[in-house]
């Protein structure tokens, strides 16, 4: 009995250190400065979002992994049910909300996976999602090849990160100098 409690503390030791990861990228400042991500509720529901969705598909390969990918997915809806709670929702309204944001989280999950895996032109086709998502219209599609091209290296460098790292509760980014 003790040794499964041991077990579920550290797997909410390693969710909580997965996601706040994911969180520290979607925070990055040039998601919001250079990429086109408004800096609003729903741009930093996005960023969170699009970064979630990269590890979901990370984590699909791997049936090892599939379990850990649920739990971080069910931690960002907790946390976006206490984001909507903390801007001063109601009680009553917030199970609507929820339902909608859960709603556009998988609707552009959705988006994000055809953009990538079925186009001859992945980051054309995934800039032209984002376009009509997430980067304003008055950004301009340039902007949105941008945030695109960042996706496409984020997804890379998440490629890379070895099961075991996540297991242990680190996502590894060369580029950003190893685990965030």
């Amino acid at each position: 009995m003790f040794e499964r409690l041991r077990t579920n503390r550290r797997n909410r030791e390693v969710v909580e250190r997965l996601y706040g990861e994911l969180v520290a990228l979607a925070r990055r400042p040039e998601l919001y400065l250079e990429h086109g991500v408004p800096d609003t509720v729903m741009g930093r529901f996005d960023a969170l979002s699009i970064h979630v969705f990269l590890f979901l598909q990370r984590c699909r390969e791997e049936p090892a992994l599939q379990p850990i990918a649920q739990d971080v997915v069910d931690r960002f809806i907790i946390d976006v049910e206490q984001s909507i709670r903390e801007l001063g929702v109601g009680d009553p309204s917030v199970p609507k909300r929820m339902r909608k944001l859960a709603g556009i989280f998988y609707e552009r999950v959705a988006a994000y996976d055809a953009a990538l895996d079925g186009s001859q032109a992945p980051i054309a086709h995934l800039a032209a999602t984002l376009q009509a998502r997430v980067v304003p219209a008055e950004a301009g599609r340039g902007v949105a090849l941008q945030l695109a091209t960042y996706i496409a290296g984020m997804r890379t460098r998440l490629q890379a990160t070895t099961a075991t790292a996540i297991l242990a509760g680190h996502i590894e980014t060369d580029e950003l100098g190893g685990a965030v």
